[in-house]
Protein backbone atom coordinates (compact mmCIF):
# COMPACT_ATOMS: atom_id res chain seq x y z
CA UNK A 1 0.00 0.00 0.00
CA UNK A 2 1.17 3.73 -0.41
CA UNK A 3 -0.05 6.91 0.98
CA UNK A 4 -2.26 7.78 -1.78
CA UNK A 5 -4.09 4.64 -1.67
CA UNK A 6 -4.72 5.47 2.04
CA UNK A 7 -7.86 8.35 0.85
CA UNK A 8 -5.62 10.84 3.02
CA UNK A 9 -6.60 14.40 1.47
CA UNK A 10 -3.86 16.22 -0.71
CA UNK A 11 -2.13 18.66 1.68
CA UNK A 12 -1.38 15.70 3.95
CA UNK A 13 0.27 13.68 0.89
CA UNK A 14 2.33 16.59 -0.53
CA UNK A 15 3.58 16.85 3.07
CA UNK A 16 4.39 13.76 3.31
CA UNK A 17 6.14 13.23 0.17
CA UNK A 18 8.17 16.54 1.01
CA UNK A 19 9.47 14.65 4.26
CA UNK A 20 10.88 11.73 1.90
CA UNK A 21 7.64 9.08 2.74
CA UNK A 22 6.43 6.34 0.29
CA UNK A 23 5.03 3.77 2.22
CA UNK A 24 3.40 3.62 5.70
CA UNK A 25 4.48 1.30 8.18
CA UNK A 26 2.54 -1.59 9.08
CA UNK A 27 0.62 0.30 12.15
CA UNK A 28 0.09 2.59 9.49
CA UNK A 29 -1.44 0.41 6.87
CA UNK A 30 -3.65 -0.73 9.13
CA UNK A 31 -4.84 2.43 11.27
CA UNK A 32 -4.92 4.98 8.69
CA UNK A 33 -7.93 3.38 6.37
CA UNK A 34 -9.64 2.05 9.67
CA UNK A 35 -9.91 5.57 10.90
CA UNK A 36 -10.74 6.99 7.58
CA UNK A 37 -13.84 5.15 7.14
CA UNK A 38 -15.64 4.18 10.49
CA UNK A 39 -15.81 5.89 14.19
CA UNK A 40 -15.34 2.63 16.02
CA UNK A 41 -13.10 2.80 19.16
CA UNK A 42 -9.51 1.06 18.14
CA UNK A 43 -6.78 -0.80 20.54
CA UNK A 44 -3.62 -0.36 18.73
CA UNK A 45 -0.94 -2.46 20.01
CA UNK A 46 2.64 -1.86 18.37
CA UNK A 47 6.14 -1.56 19.44
CA UNK A 48 7.77 2.05 20.12
CA UNK A 49 9.60 3.58 17.23
CA UNK A 50 6.65 1.43 14.71
CA UNK A 51 5.38 5.17 13.79
CA UNK A 52 2.29 5.99 15.54
CA UNK A 53 2.21 9.20 15.61
CA UNK A 54 1.73 8.92 11.88
CA UNK A 55 -0.86 6.45 12.79
CA UNK A 56 -3.57 8.49 14.59
CA UNK A 57 -2.03 12.06 13.63
CA UNK A 58 -2.54 11.67 9.76
CA UNK A 59 -6.15 10.36 10.21
CA UNK A 60 -6.93 13.17 12.93
CA UNK A 61 -5.43 16.21 10.90
CA UNK A 62 -7.79 14.65 7.66
CA UNK A 63 -11.17 14.99 9.57
CA UNK A 64 -9.85 18.13 11.82
CA UNK A 65 -12.80 20.89 11.44
CA UNK A 66 -10.12 24.36 10.33
CA UNK A 67 -13.13 26.78 10.82
CA UNK A 68 -13.23 25.88 14.27
CA UNK A 69 -10.66 26.82 16.83
CA UNK A 70 -12.61 24.93 19.34
CA UNK A 71 -10.33 22.03 20.93
CA UNK A 72 -11.66 18.71 18.45
CA UNK A 73 -8.85 16.20 19.98
CA UNK A 74 -6.75 15.29 22.86
CA UNK A 75 -3.67 13.53 22.75
CA UNK A 76 -2.53 12.16 26.24
CA UNK A 77 0.95 10.85 26.73
CA UNK A 78 3.56 9.82 29.40
CA UNK A 79 6.09 12.40 28.96
CA UNK A 80 7.39 16.07 28.11
CA UNK A 81 9.71 14.79 25.90
CA UNK A 82 6.80 12.27 23.90
CA UNK A 83 4.49 15.39 23.92
CA UNK A 84 6.92 17.47 22.16
CA UNK A 85 7.73 14.66 19.45
CA UNK A 86 4.09 14.37 18.80
CA UNK A 87 3.71 17.55 18.56
CA UNK A 88 6.73 18.75 15.71
CA UNK A 89 5.51 15.67 13.71
CA UNK A 90 1.63 17.24 13.57
CA UNK A 91 3.32 19.97 12.82
CA UNK A 92 5.49 18.55 10.03
CA UNK A 93 2.35 16.96 8.88
CA UNK A 94 -0.15 19.87 8.56
CA UNK A 95 2.23 22.45 6.97
CA UNK A 96 0.09 22.83 3.88
CA UNK A 97 -3.22 23.09 6.39
CA UNK A 98 -4.21 26.61 6.06
CA UNK A 99 -5.74 27.65 9.92
CA UNK A 100 -4.65 24.60 11.82
CA UNK A 101 -3.24 24.40 15.04
CA UNK A 102 -1.53 22.52 17.56
CA UNK A 103 -0.94 23.22 21.07
CA UNK A 104 1.12 21.45 23.64
CA UNK A 105 0.96 21.18 27.53
CA UNK A 106 3.20 19.82 30.05
CA UNK A 107 4.49 20.62 33.36
CA UNK A 108 8.39 21.59 34.31
CA UNK A 109 7.72 24.61 32.58
CA UNK A 110 5.36 27.97 32.59
CA UNK A 111 1.89 27.23 32.72
CA UNK A 112 0.62 31.09 31.84
CA UNK A 113 2.18 30.69 28.42
CA UNK A 114 0.28 27.40 27.94
CA UNK A 115 -2.95 28.91 29.35
CA UNK A 116 -2.39 31.95 26.88
CA UNK A 117 -2.46 29.81 23.24
CA UNK A 118 -5.44 28.02 24.86
CA UNK A 119 -7.44 30.81 24.85
CA UNK A 120 -6.01 31.70 21.82
CA UNK A 121 -7.61 28.28 20.36
CA UNK A 122 -6.22 24.98 18.80
CA UNK A 123 -8.06 22.03 17.36
CA UNK A 124 -5.59 19.65 18.83
CA UNK A 125 -4.24 19.55 22.04
CA UNK A 126 -1.34 16.94 23.14
CA UNK A 127 -0.69 17.01 27.00
CA UNK A 128 0.84 14.98 29.70
CA UNK A 129 -2.11 14.05 32.56
CA UNK A 130 -0.91 15.95 35.25
CA UNK A 131 -0.74 19.39 33.06
CA UNK A 132 -3.92 18.19 31.16
CA UNK A 133 -5.54 17.58 34.28
CA UNK A 134 -4.61 21.04 35.79
CA UNK A 135 -5.83 22.89 33.11
CA UNK A 136 -8.88 21.55 33.45
CA UNK A 137 -9.32 21.46 37.18
CA UNK A 138 -8.68 25.59 36.18
CA UNK A 139 -11.36 25.60 33.54
CA UNK A 140 -8.95 27.05 30.90
CA UNK A 141 -8.81 23.42 28.96
CA UNK A 142 -12.64 22.51 27.62
CA UNK A 143 -12.00 18.77 26.65
CA UNK A 144 -16.28 18.46 26.78
CA UNK A 145 -16.84 18.62 22.84
CA UNK A 146 -14.16 16.34 22.34
CA UNK A 147 -14.59 14.04 19.07
CA UNK A 148 -11.14 12.07 19.31
CA UNK A 149 -9.46 11.03 22.55
CA UNK A 150 -6.03 9.52 22.00
CA UNK A 151 -4.73 7.44 24.77
CA UNK A 152 -0.38 7.45 23.38
CA UNK A 153 1.68 4.44 25.29
CA UNK A 154 -1.07 3.92 27.92
CA UNK A 155 0.94 1.33 29.45
CA UNK A 156 3.64 3.57 29.87
CA UNK A 157 0.96 6.40 31.56
CA UNK A 158 -0.01 3.38 34.13
CA UNK A 159 3.47 2.50 35.32
CA UNK A 160 4.22 6.35 35.58
CA UNK A 161 0.81 6.64 38.31
CA UNK A 162 -0.76 8.72 36.07
CA UNK A 163 -4.07 6.58 36.47
CA UNK A 164 -6.05 8.91 38.92
CA UNK A 165 -5.15 11.70 36.23
CA UNK A 166 -6.31 9.70 33.42
CA UNK A 167 -9.79 8.49 35.13
CA UNK A 168 -9.92 12.35 36.07
CA UNK A 169 -9.63 13.44 32.64
CA UNK A 170 -11.53 10.69 30.69
CA UNK A 171 -14.55 11.30 32.91
CA UNK A 172 -15.00 14.92 31.13
CA UNK A 173 -14.72 14.06 28.08
CA UNK A 174 -18.08 13.83 26.39
CA UNK A 175 -20.01 9.95 26.26
CA UNK A 176 -19.47 10.26 22.25
CA UNK A 177 -16.36 10.45 21.07
CA UNK A 178 -14.01 8.17 19.14
CA UNK A 179 -11.30 6.67 21.31
CA UNK A 180 -7.99 5.98 20.17
CA UNK A 181 -5.39 3.39 22.67
CA UNK A 182 -1.71 2.34 21.66
CA UNK A 183 -0.06 0.35 23.71
CA UNK A 184 3.34 -1.80 23.15
CA UNK A 185 1.70 -4.67 25.94
CA UNK A 186 -1.55 -5.64 27.33
CA UNK A 187 -1.19 -5.60 30.62
CA UNK A 188 -4.83 -6.41 33.31
CA UNK A 189 -4.50 -3.01 33.71
CA UNK A 190 -4.58 -1.54 29.90
CA UNK A 191 -7.21 -4.23 29.68
CA UNK A 192 -9.39 -3.31 32.23
CA UNK A 193 -9.26 0.60 31.14
CA UNK A 194 -10.16 -1.33 27.87
CA UNK A 195 -13.58 -2.08 28.74
CA UNK A 196 -14.54 0.61 31.20
CA UNK A 197 -13.90 3.64 28.65
CA UNK A 198 -13.75 2.20 24.96
CA UNK A 199 -16.93 1.23 23.52
CA UNK A 200 -16.89 -2.47 21.35
CA UNK A 201 -13.27 -1.76 20.58
CA UNK A 202 -12.03 -3.06 17.50
CA UNK A 203 -7.71 -4.56 17.94
CA UNK A 204 -5.39 -3.96 15.96
CA UNK A 205 -1.42 -5.42 16.07
CA UNK A 206 1.14 -5.54 14.71
CA UNK A 207 3.86 -8.31 16.11
CA UNK A 208 2.61 -10.58 19.17
CA UNK A 209 1.72 -8.99 22.36
CA UNK A 210 3.94 -8.28 25.30
CA UNK A 211 7.24 -9.08 22.69
CA UNK A 212 9.88 -7.31 22.42
CA UNK A 213 11.21 -5.73 18.73
CA UNK A 214 12.32 -8.69 16.35
CA UNK A 215 15.36 -7.29 15.20
CA UNK A 216 17.16 -6.76 19.05
CA UNK A 217 19.66 -9.14 20.13
CA UNK A 218 19.41 -10.13 24.12
CA UNK A 219 22.31 -10.24 25.82
CA UNK A 220 23.48 -11.39 29.15
CA UNK A 221 26.60 -11.43 31.30
CA UNK A 222 26.67 -13.33 34.60
CA UNK A 223 29.06 -11.70 36.50
CA UNK A 224 29.59 -10.94 41.21
CA UNK A 225 27.39 -7.68 42.00
CA UNK A 226 31.08 -6.08 42.96
CA UNK A 227 32.01 -6.74 39.28
CA UNK A 228 29.27 -5.03 37.62
CA UNK A 229 30.82 -1.68 37.09
CA UNK A 230 34.21 -3.19 35.62
CA UNK A 231 31.83 -5.49 33.39
CA UNK A 232 29.74 -2.39 32.23
CA UNK A 233 33.52 -0.29 31.17
CA UNK A 234 34.62 -3.73 29.19
CA UNK A 235 31.28 -3.89 27.82
CA UNK A 236 31.69 0.02 26.39
CA UNK A 237 35.46 -0.95 25.41
CA UNK A 238 34.49 -3.93 23.81
CA UNK A 239 31.99 -1.90 21.58
CA UNK A 240 33.86 1.74 20.97
CA UNK A 241 31.50 2.96 18.60
CA UNK A 242 28.37 1.88 21.11
CA UNK A 243 25.19 4.62 21.54
CA UNK A 244 23.46 3.32 24.23
CA UNK A 245 21.04 4.15 27.18
CA UNK A 246 22.01 2.19 30.37
CA UNK A 247 19.36 1.62 32.72
CA UNK A 248 19.95 1.83 36.92
CA UNK A 249 17.33 0.55 39.45
CA UNK A 250 17.31 4.16 41.64
CA UNK A 251 18.35 8.15 41.18
CA UNK A 252 21.30 7.24 43.34
CA UNK A 253 22.77 4.04 41.47
CA UNK A 254 22.02 6.51 38.44
CA UNK A 255 24.20 9.38 39.51
CA UNK A 256 27.08 6.62 40.89
CA UNK A 257 26.91 4.97 37.44
CA UNK A 258 27.73 8.33 35.51
CA UNK A 259 29.80 10.01 38.15
CA UNK A 260 32.07 6.57 37.28
CA UNK A 261 31.72 6.85 33.60
CA UNK A 262 32.99 9.77 33.77
CA UNK A 263 35.58 10.05 35.96
CA UNK A 264 36.87 7.23 33.69
CA UNK A 265 37.11 9.02 30.99
CA UNK A 266 33.81 7.90 28.96
CA UNK A 267 31.36 10.21 27.31
CA UNK A 268 28.54 10.19 29.47
CA UNK A 269 25.87 11.93 31.88
CA UNK A 270 23.52 10.87 34.01
CA UNK A 271 19.35 11.26 33.39
CA UNK A 272 17.38 11.17 36.44
CA UNK A 273 14.76 12.82 38.58
CA UNK A 274 16.71 14.97 40.55
CA UNK A 275 17.50 17.55 37.81
CA UNK A 276 15.62 20.34 36.79
CA UNK A 277 13.84 21.12 33.41
CA UNK A 278 16.35 23.05 32.24
CA UNK A 279 19.66 20.43 33.00
CA UNK A 280 16.98 17.63 31.40
CA UNK A 281 17.32 19.59 28.65
CA UNK A 282 20.61 20.12 28.32
CA UNK A 283 21.65 16.23 28.81
CA UNK A 284 19.67 15.25 26.24
CA UNK A 285 20.53 18.01 23.74
CA UNK A 286 24.38 16.84 24.11
CA UNK A 287 22.72 12.70 24.18
CA UNK A 288 21.08 13.88 21.07
CA UNK A 289 23.80 15.26 19.33
CA UNK A 290 25.82 12.26 19.93
CA UNK A 291 28.17 14.32 22.29
CA UNK A 292 27.29 11.81 24.59
CA UNK A 293 27.24 8.02 23.68
CA UNK A 294 26.49 6.67 27.35
CA UNK A 295 23.06 8.20 28.95
CA UNK A 296 22.68 6.50 32.37
CA UNK A 297 19.09 6.82 33.25
CA UNK A 298 16.42 5.55 34.96
CA UNK A 299 13.24 3.95 33.76
CA UNK A 300 10.90 6.63 34.50
CA UNK A 301 13.39 9.51 33.33
CA UNK A 302 13.88 7.87 30.09
CA UNK A 303 10.10 7.40 29.70
CA UNK A 304 8.94 8.92 25.93
CA UNK A 305 12.18 9.45 25.16
CA UNK A 306 13.04 9.29 21.19
CA UNK A 307 16.57 8.98 20.15
CA UNK A 308 17.17 6.95 17.01
CA UNK A 309 20.34 4.51 16.02
CA UNK A 310 20.84 3.43 19.51
CA UNK A 311 22.99 0.61 18.90
CA UNK A 312 22.92 -0.93 22.58
CA UNK A 313 20.39 -0.61 25.61
CA UNK A 314 22.05 -2.02 28.73
CA UNK A 315 20.66 -2.96 31.90
CA UNK A 316 22.70 -2.25 34.34
CA UNK A 317 20.29 -3.61 36.98
CA UNK A 318 17.55 -5.58 35.84
CA UNK A 319 13.87 -4.59 36.10
CA UNK A 320 11.11 -6.27 38.24
CA UNK A 321 8.54 -6.20 35.56
CA UNK A 322 8.87 -8.09 32.28
CA UNK A 323 7.38 -5.31 30.24
CA UNK A 324 9.34 -2.68 31.09
CA UNK A 325 12.28 -4.78 30.04
CA UNK A 326 10.50 -5.26 26.83
CA UNK A 327 10.40 -1.26 26.89
CA UNK A 328 14.06 -0.58 27.82
CA UNK A 329 14.74 -3.05 24.71
CA UNK A 330 12.68 -1.64 22.30
CA UNK A 331 15.06 1.62 22.44
CA UNK A 332 16.99 -0.15 20.06
CA UNK A 333 16.43 -2.16 16.67
CA UNK A 334 13.78 0.83 15.43
CA UNK A 335 12.88 1.76 12.21
CA UNK A 336 14.25 -1.82 10.58
CA UNK A 337 17.74 -1.44 12.45
CA UNK A 338 19.69 -4.14 14.92
CA UNK A 339 20.58 -3.50 17.84
CA UNK A 340 21.02 -5.32 21.22
CA UNK A 341 20.23 -5.47 24.50
CA UNK A 342 22.79 -6.11 27.03
CA UNK A 343 21.78 -7.42 30.87
CA UNK A 344 24.21 -7.41 33.55
CA UNK A 345 22.88 -9.92 36.05
CA UNK A 346 24.48 -11.38 39.28
CA UNK A 347 23.42 -15.12 40.43
CA UNK A 348 20.50 -14.38 42.19
CA UNK A 349 19.02 -12.26 39.38
CA UNK A 350 19.17 -15.64 36.80
CA UNK A 351 15.68 -16.43 37.70
CA UNK A 352 14.26 -13.03 36.65
CA UNK A 353 15.71 -13.65 33.04
CA UNK A 354 14.37 -16.84 32.78
CA UNK A 355 11.14 -14.68 33.94
CA UNK A 356 11.56 -12.37 31.00
CA UNK A 357 11.82 -14.27 28.82
CA UNK A 358 9.13 -16.11 29.01
CA UNK A 359 7.00 -13.07 29.06
CA UNK A 360 8.74 -11.70 25.84
CA UNK A 361 9.26 -14.87 23.88
CA UNK A 362 12.67 -13.66 23.35
CA UNK A 363 15.45 -15.70 23.42
CA UNK A 364 18.32 -14.48 25.56
CA UNK A 365 22.11 -15.79 24.79
CA UNK A 366 24.50 -15.88 27.23
CA UNK A 367 27.94 -13.74 26.09
CA UNK A 368 31.01 -14.05 28.64
CA UNK A 369 32.80 -10.88 29.75
CA UNK A 370 35.61 -10.21 27.43
CA UNK A 371 39.40 -10.15 28.85
CA UNK A 372 41.92 -7.45 28.37
CA UNK A 373 43.92 -9.03 25.69
CA UNK A 374 40.03 -9.00 23.70
CA UNK A 375 39.27 -5.89 24.20
CA UNK A 376 43.24 -3.78 23.47
CA UNK A 377 42.87 -6.36 20.50
CA UNK A 378 39.57 -4.44 19.52
CA UNK A 379 40.46 -1.32 20.53
CA UNK A 380 43.80 -1.07 18.42
CA UNK A 381 41.88 -2.57 15.04
CA UNK A 382 39.30 0.65 16.15
CA UNK A 383 41.62 3.50 16.24
CA UNK A 384 43.90 2.14 13.33
CA UNK A 385 40.41 2.43 11.23
CA UNK A 386 40.27 5.64 12.42
CA UNK A 387 43.61 6.60 10.92
CA UNK A 388 43.01 5.01 7.68
CA UNK A 389 39.82 6.85 7.66
CA UNK A 390 40.81 10.35 8.57
CA UNK A 391 41.18 13.05 6.15
CA UNK A 392 44.01 14.84 5.01
CA UNK A 393 43.92 18.45 4.16
CA UNK A 394 47.30 18.38 2.40
CA UNK A 395 47.17 22.28 2.26
CA UNK A 396 47.83 22.53 5.57
CA UNK A 397 49.94 19.59 6.82
CA UNK A 398 52.21 20.47 3.79
CA UNK A 399 54.48 23.47 5.94
CA UNK A 400 55.16 21.33 8.62
CA UNK A 401 55.97 18.28 6.96
CA UNK A 402 60.14 18.85 6.66
CA UNK A 403 59.92 19.35 10.52
CA UNK A 404 58.16 16.48 10.88
CA UNK A 405 60.53 14.45 8.90
CA UNK A 406 63.76 16.27 10.45
CA UNK A 407 62.01 15.22 14.11
CA UNK A 408 61.77 11.19 12.54
CA UNK A 409 64.99 11.26 11.29
CA UNK A 410 66.66 8.06 11.99
CA UNK A 411 63.34 6.02 12.58
CA UNK A 412 61.95 3.37 10.04
CA UNK A 413 58.20 3.47 9.00
CA UNK A 414 57.78 0.83 10.96
CA UNK A 415 59.01 2.44 13.84
CA UNK A 416 56.93 5.55 13.91
CA UNK A 417 54.03 3.24 13.34
CA UNK A 418 54.51 1.37 16.62
CA UNK A 419 55.40 4.78 18.06
CA UNK A 420 52.20 6.51 17.15
CA UNK A 421 50.07 3.28 18.09
CA UNK A 422 51.74 3.29 21.38
CA UNK A 423 50.70 6.96 22.23
CA UNK A 424 47.14 6.64 21.83
CA UNK A 425 46.92 2.28 23.21
CA UNK A 426 49.25 2.48 25.84
CA UNK A 427 46.83 3.27 28.49
CA UNK A 428 44.65 0.47 27.69
CA UNK A 429 47.16 -1.77 27.53
CA UNK A 430 48.34 -1.03 31.10
CA UNK A 431 44.66 -0.82 32.51
CA UNK A 432 44.05 -4.38 30.47
CA UNK A 433 47.40 -6.34 31.78
CA UNK A 434 46.40 -8.77 34.15
CA UNK A 435 42.54 -8.17 33.97
CA UNK A 436 41.04 -10.59 35.59
CA UNK A 437 37.97 -13.03 34.39
CA UNK A 438 34.93 -11.27 35.54
CA UNK A 439 32.84 -14.48 34.24
CA UNK A 440 30.73 -16.44 37.10
CA UNK A 441 30.36 -20.45 36.69
CA UNK A 442 26.70 -20.61 36.69
CA UNK A 443 25.36 -23.31 38.73
CA UNK A 444 22.52 -22.94 36.07
CA UNK A 445 19.43 -23.97 38.18
CA UNK A 446 17.21 -21.20 35.93
CA UNK A 447 15.64 -23.86 33.99
CA UNK A 448 16.43 -23.04 30.20
CA UNK A 449 16.05 -25.42 28.08
CA UNK A 450 18.23 -25.49 24.92
CA UNK A 451 15.73 -24.90 21.80
CA UNK A 452 18.72 -25.92 19.45
CA UNK A 453 17.30 -27.54 16.11
CA UNK A 454 13.52 -26.04 15.82
CA UNK A 455 12.86 -23.35 13.15
CA UNK A 456 16.11 -23.03 11.61
CA UNK A 457 18.59 -22.63 14.69
CA UNK A 458 21.87 -24.02 15.25
CA UNK A 459 22.29 -27.52 15.46
CA UNK A 460 24.73 -28.88 18.28
CA UNK A 461 27.67 -31.30 17.85
CA UNK A 462 28.21 -33.22 21.45
CA UNK A 463 32.49 -33.34 22.00
CA UNK A 464 34.16 -35.07 25.04
CA UNK A 465 37.69 -33.21 25.88
CA UNK A 466 39.84 -35.25 28.17
CA UNK A 467 40.75 -32.33 30.86
CA UNK A 468 38.35 -31.17 33.59
CA UNK A 469 38.82 -29.79 37.39
CA UNK A 470 41.74 -31.29 37.60
CA UNK A 471 43.43 -30.06 35.31
CA UNK A 472 41.83 -26.40 36.34
CA UNK A 473 39.28 -25.99 33.62
CA UNK A 474 36.23 -24.75 34.16
CA UNK A 475 33.64 -22.99 31.54
CA UNK A 476 35.11 -19.73 30.79
CA UNK A 477 38.69 -21.05 30.07
CA UNK A 478 37.00 -23.84 27.98
CA UNK A 479 35.22 -21.51 25.95
CA UNK A 480 38.61 -19.28 25.67
CA UNK A 481 40.69 -22.77 24.62
CA UNK A 482 37.81 -23.13 21.56
CA UNK A 483 38.25 -19.64 20.81
CA UNK A 484 41.90 -19.60 20.61
CA UNK A 485 42.00 -22.65 18.68
CA UNK A 486 39.27 -21.36 15.98
CA UNK A 487 40.35 -18.18 16.37
CA UNK A 488 37.02 -16.99 15.14
CA UNK A 489 34.29 -15.61 17.46
CA UNK A 490 30.25 -15.66 17.62
CA UNK A 491 30.48 -19.46 17.53
CA UNK A 492 27.44 -21.24 19.69
CA UNK A 493 28.31 -22.87 22.61
CA UNK A 494 25.69 -25.40 24.47
CA UNK A 495 25.46 -26.94 27.45
CA UNK A 496 29.20 -27.66 29.39
CA UNK A 497 29.47 -30.40 31.77
CA UNK A 498 33.16 -30.12 33.85
CA UNK A 499 33.60 -33.07 35.73
CA UNK A 500 36.88 -34.10 37.17
CA UNK A 501 39.37 -35.83 34.68
CA UNK A 502 36.89 -35.05 31.63
CA UNK A 503 34.25 -32.70 30.52
CA UNK A 504 31.23 -32.38 27.88
CA UNK A 505 30.27 -29.70 25.64
CA UNK A 506 28.43 -28.89 23.01
CA UNK A 507 29.20 -26.66 19.56
CA UNK A 508 27.68 -25.47 16.22
CA UNK A 509 28.14 -28.34 14.53
CA UNK A 510 29.29 -26.52 11.72
CA UNK A 511 32.95 -26.23 13.36
CA UNK A 512 33.41 -29.71 15.29
CA UNK A 513 35.72 -31.22 12.93
CA UNK A 514 38.07 -28.17 12.66
CA UNK A 515 38.21 -28.04 16.34
CA UNK A 516 38.75 -31.87 16.86
CA UNK A 517 41.59 -31.44 14.22
CA UNK A 518 43.03 -28.49 15.69
CA UNK A 519 42.96 -29.53 19.52
CA UNK A 520 45.38 -32.70 17.77
CA UNK A 521 47.76 -30.28 18.70
CA UNK A 522 47.17 -28.37 21.92
CA UNK A 523 47.33 -28.71 25.68
CA UNK A 524 46.32 -27.21 29.05
CA UNK A 525 49.15 -26.67 31.11
CA UNK A 526 51.31 -28.90 29.36
CA UNK A 527 48.20 -31.29 29.29
CA UNK A 528 48.06 -33.21 26.30
CA UNK A 529 44.53 -32.39 24.67
CA UNK A 530 42.33 -34.83 22.47
CA UNK A 531 38.42 -33.71 21.95
CA UNK A 532 36.44 -36.24 19.58
CA UNK A 533 32.83 -37.01 19.69
CA UNK A 534 30.59 -38.05 21.79
CA UNK A 535 28.07 -40.87 20.39
CA UNK A 536 24.38 -41.26 21.07
CA UNK A 537 22.00 -38.50 20.75
CA UNK A 538 20.88 -37.46 24.74
CA UNK A 539 23.72 -36.24 26.38
CA UNK A 540 25.62 -38.68 28.07
CA UNK A 541 24.67 -39.62 31.55
CA UNK A 542 28.15 -39.98 33.57
CA UNK A 543 28.05 -41.98 36.78
CA UNK A 544 28.91 -39.27 40.05
CA UNK A 545 32.36 -39.27 40.74
CA UNK A 546 33.82 -39.76 44.10
CA UNK A 547 34.32 -36.30 45.50
CA UNK A 548 32.01 -34.47 43.22
CA UNK A 549 28.73 -32.59 44.59
CA UNK A 550 25.63 -32.90 42.74
CA UNK A 551 25.73 -29.61 41.55
CA UNK A 552 28.47 -30.04 39.69
CA UNK A 553 27.19 -32.27 37.32
CA UNK A 554 24.99 -31.54 34.53
CA UNK A 555 21.91 -33.46 36.52
CA UNK A 556 21.92 -29.89 38.11
CA UNK A 557 21.13 -27.87 35.93
CA UNK A 558 21.03 -27.28 31.84
CA UNK A 559 23.47 -24.73 30.72
CA UNK A 560 22.63 -22.32 28.80
CA UNK A 561 24.46 -21.94 25.22
CA UNK A 562 26.11 -18.70 24.79
CA UNK A 563 28.37 -17.40 22.17
CA UNK A 564 32.04 -16.56 22.57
Amino acid sequence: MTFEETGLKPELLSAISEMGFEQPTPIQEKTIPHLLNNNNDLVALAQTGTGKTAAFGLPLLHNIDTKSKAVQALVLCPTRELCLQITRDLEAFSKNIRGFKNIAVYGGTDIGKQIRELRDGGQIVVGTPGRVHDLIRRKVLNVGQIKWLVLDEADEMLTMGFKEEMDAILAETPAVKQTLLFSATMPKEIAEMTRKYLHNPEELSVGKRNSGAENVEHHYYVVHAKDKYATLKRIADNYPNCYAIVFCRTRMETREVAEKFMADGYNADALHGDLSQAQRDQVMSRFRSRNLQMLVATDVAARGLDVNDLSHVINYSLPDDPEVYIHRSGRTGRAGKSGISVSIVHMRETGKLRQIENVSNKRFVRKMVPGGEEICEVQLMHMIDKVVQVEVNDSRIDPYLPAIMEKFAGLSSEDILKRFVSAEFNRFLSYYKNAPDLNVQEKEKRGFEKRGNDRGRVTFSRLFVNAGKKQNLNASRLLGLINDQLKKKNIEIGKIDIQRKFSFFEIDSRYDDELIKAASRASLDGHPLKIDRVTGQEWPAQPREKGRSREGAFAGGRKRSVKR
